[in-house]
C-alpha cells in the first residue's frame, strides 16, 4: 500500500481551446506563497515532459485538434502514473488541461488491470465527446470518452479524417478502462446534446449544484461512494471550473451556478475519505484568464491544500 505521495506535474494544454492551462502548477505554487510556502518543498514533484510545442504549429485535425501530440501525452502519462504506484506512492496529478485525465485513468488501469475502477469526476462539463460529437474538436472535452471506450455514434455529428480515428482508437485503447456504470458526475451544467444523451442510455448520476445545496455536501459524497460500492478502487478529477466563476474566471471554460469554493472543499474531503481513493487529480487552473490576479489558483490552493493533507494523513 502506498505510504508516500508523488506529486505529477503534468502542464500539457494540447487539449485545451484556449493558451495558458500550462501555468497552471506554477500558478498554484505562487499561491502557495501566500498562504503555506512551505507547501510544495514537503513532496516529491516531478514534471512529466510535454508536447506543448505543437500550440506553435497549424491544427491540421478538424475533429481532434492535435490529437497526435495527446495521443503521445496519454502514453507519457500512462507510464509515469504506472510508474508510481508501481514505486508504492499515491499520484497527486496537477494537469493543464483534462484531456490528460484520459490518460490518467489509463495509468492507473495499467498498474490494476484487474481492478474495477470507480471515477468521481467534479466539473462542469461532462467531458464525454468524441470525435464524431464534438462541437469543438477541443480534446479537453473527450478524456471520459477514451475511458468508457465510447465513440457515440449513435449521436454522430462529424466525419472525422482516418488519421483522426487512427490517433483516437489509440487513445481508447483495446479495451474500456472504466465502465458506464462506474461514473458519477458531481457539478454539470453545461453539456451538449450527445452527452446528455449519452448519460440518459446508461443512467450515469450527476448531482447538480442545486441538489448538492438541497442535500448537504456529504450526503452527496456519501451518495457517490455508495453508488460505487462494487468498485475496488476509486479515482476523483477535480476541474476548477466546477466552482463559480464568482470565485475566479482563471479557468478555460467558466460556467455560472457552480460551487463555492467552500462546497468544493468540503465535498472533496468527505470523498477522500473513502479507503479506496488510489489518485486525486485538479485540473484547468488558467492563470492568463484570471480576471483577478491569480486568484484561481490561490482559491483552487485553498481548496486542494486541507484535501492533499487529508489524502496524506490517511496513508499513514
Amino acid at each position: 500500500m502506498a505510504k508516500k505521495l508523488q506529486f505529477l506535474s503534468i502542464m500539457s494544454e494540447l487539449g485545451a481551446g484556449t493558451r495558458g492551462s500550462s501555468l497552471g502548477f506554477p500558478a498554484l505554487e505562487i499561491a502557495s506563497l501566500k498562504y503555506d510556502h512551505e507547501f510544495f518543498p514537503k513532496y516529491s514533484i516531478k514534471e512529466v515532459e510535454t508536447d506543448n510545442n505543437l500550440v506553435f504549429k497549424k491544427k491540421t485535425l478538424k475533429f481532434g485538434k492535435r490529437l497526435d501530440g495527446i495521443a503521445r501525452m496519454y502514453r507519457n502519462i500512462q507510464d509515469e502514473v504506472a510508474a508510481t504506484f508501481n514505486d508504492k506512492k499515491f499520484p497527486v496529478v496537477f494537469s493543464g488541461d483534462h484531456s490528460n485525465a484520459g490518460g490518467t485513468i489509463a495509468g492507473i488501469k495499467a498498474a490494476y488491470p484487474t481492478k474495477r475502477l470507480g471515477v468521481i469526476w467534479v466539473d462542469a462539463h461532462g467531458d464525454l465527446h468524441s470525435p464524431y460529437t464534438s462541437p469543438t474538436g477541443n480534446v479537453h472535452g473527450m478524456p471520459l470518452a477514451t475511458a468508457l471506450h465510447e465513440d457515440n455514434l449513435e449521436n454522430k455529428n462529424n466525419d472525422p479524417q482516418e488519421e483522426t480515428i487512427w490517433y483516437w482508437n489509440e487513445m481508447k485503447g483495446s479495451n474500456q478502462r472504466v465502465k458506464h456504470s462506474d461514473l458519477f458526475f458531481v457539478g454539470l451544467r453545461d453539456l451538449e446534446q450527445p452527452e446528455i444523451n449519452l448519460m440518459t442510455k446508461h443512467n450515469i448520476p450527476n448531482v447538480t449544484v442545486d441538489e448538492l445545496r438541497e442535500m448537504g455536501v456529504k450526503a452527496v459524497a456519501e451518495k457517490a461512494l455508495t453508488y460505487l460500492k462494487d468498485c475496488d478502487i476509486i479515482y476523483i478529477s477535480f476541474d476548477v471550473d466546477s466552482m463559480d466563476p464568482s470565485v475566479s474566471r482563471g479557468t478555460g471554460t467558466p460556467v455560472d451556478h457552480g460551487l463555492t469554493e467552500d462546497e468544493a472543499r468540503d465535498l472533496l474531503l468527505h470523498l477522500v475519505e473513502d479507503e479506496r481513493l488510489c489518485c486525486f487529480e485538479t485540473t484547468e487552473v488558467n492563470p492568463l484568464l484570471d480576471d483577478k490576479g491569480n486568484s484561481m489558483a490561490e482559491a483552487a490552493f485553498r481548496v486542494i491544500k486541507p484535501v492533499i493533507e487529508k489524502i496524506e494523513s490517511n496513508l499513514k
